[in-house]
């Protein structure tokens, strides 16, 4: 039982860092004026949000407590590279880019 709850809890946290991923590549997107600054930023950054994200719900927290992966690579691939990689697909994929966009005019 506990590691259902060690497997649903990771799932979570899986669910979670994707959404952060896909928001946090959606406001460099947003703000910064260049193409690959959005790019850059989006692979340096939201890896490190990542991290610590996961050092705080695993290690503080203690999410995914009975859950035998293999190994902290494996963790790290499932935690951080899955979810930046399936975030950035899933705002560059299917959301709209900034430039299409109508704003009103303002003043």
């Amino acid at each position: 039982m506990i590691a259902l709850i060690g497997y649903v809890s990771l799932l979570a946290l899986v669910a979670f860092h994707t959404l952060v991923a896909g928001v946090t590549t959606r406001f460099f997107r947003l703000r910064l004026a260049t193409s690959w600054g959005s790019v850059v930023y989006t692979l340096v950054l939201t890896p490190m949000l990542l991290l610590i994200s996961t050092l705080v719900f695993t290690g503080v927290l203690n999410v995914g407590s009975g859950v035998v992966l293999g190994g902290p690579t494996v963790l790290f691939g499932l935690l951080v590279f899955l979810p930046l990689v399936l975030g950035a697909a899933i705002d560059y994929l299917y959301v709209p880019s900034p430039e299409e966009y109508e704003l009103p005019d303002t003043g």
